[in-house]
Order: C-alpha cells, then structure tokens, then sequence
C-alpha cells in the first residue's frame, strides 16, 4: 500500500511539472493570438510570439538580413484565413499558413507556407511556399522593445519590432 501511495505522489507531481513545461505564458518570448474580422468579413488569427529586442538590434542580431525569420520566436508563426483574400494582386486561399519573412535593408518577403505546424524555420522548405510577395521597410522613429503583430480593420497587417515596420494588406 505504501508503494502505490508514493507511486501516486510521484505521478502528481511529475504531472504537475509538465504543465508548467506546457505553459508557454511563462516562455521568455510569451506566446500572442490576434484576431479580427475584417472589412470584407474575413476573419484572419494569427498566433505568434512575442521576443523582446534586449539591446539587440533587427537585422543583425535579431531577424537577421537575407536569411528567413520565423517572423517571431518558438513555433512558427501562423496566419489563418477563413476566406481568400489578395495580397499585391496575388491569390491566397483561404486556410491556415506558416508565416515566415526574409528581412532586407529596404524590402522584407512575406511568405506564407504550407507547412504551418513547426518549429522556428528549422524545417522550412521553399517549395511549399503558396506565396511570396515583397514590401518595404519602413523607419519609425519609436522603438517597439517586443515584436507585435496588429491586424486593422481595413485588411492591413503591421509588422514591428525595433525602428523597423513592414506592412501588407489583405484584400
């Protein structure tokens, strides 16, 4: 009887230590859903998280230049779209994408990839791209110290983290 009583103990609280691995509110980089229903009634949810910049700076240290970002931090980022919508006259279907982007100096690429269900870039494939499209980088004179995403009614969706906003608008 005492075996099984202390099996049981050891078993809650082994439990109880996997929960709070699962808590991934307490990650340093805590985890953000954003949703909206936008102009046209399309709903869009993107799931993220959120790092901070630490005395880092975007494009070097941090979504590093000509290399693809996993456009925040932990599991890729995911985009989902209920409706097709357009970016830059090209067709997205509606469904669930990874959402990973390739920072340069003057143009960011906004990708949006089959594959929404992994881990950073680490298994990234540019074949299952579904679309690319380029935008320009924009200077803020604010500092945005944690990554944020924001979605607008009109169909536009902000990107920020440091000096740098980059934008696409879905249509």
């Amino acid at each position: 009887m005492n075996k099984l009583y202390v099996t049981l103990i050891a078993l809650v609280l082994f439990s109880g230590s996997l929960t709070a691995q699962i808590d991934k509110s307490k990650r340093l980089s805590p985890p953000a859903t954003i949703c909206d229903t936008l102009y046209n009634g399309n709903i869009v949810t993107i799931d993220y998280s959120r790092p901070y910049l630490k005395n880092r700076t975007v494009g070097k240290e941090v979504a590093t230049l000509d290399s693809v970002w996993r456009t925040g931090a932990n599991e890729a980022t995911t985009i989902e779209l209920k409706k097709d919508a357009k970016i830059k006259g090209k067709l997205l279907p509606a469904g669930k994408y990874a959402l990973f982007t390739i920072p340069g100096k003057k143009k960011w690429t906004i990708i949006f990839n089959k594959t929404w269900d992994q881990w950073g870039a680490f298994e990234y494939k540019k074949e299952l791209d579904v679309l690319r499209v380029q935008v320009k980088v924009e200077t803020e004179k604010t500092l945005t110290e944690q990554f944020t995403i924001e979605i607008e009614k009109d169909g536009e969706i902000e990107l920020k983290w440091g000096n740098v906003e980059v934008e696409f608008t879905l249509k």
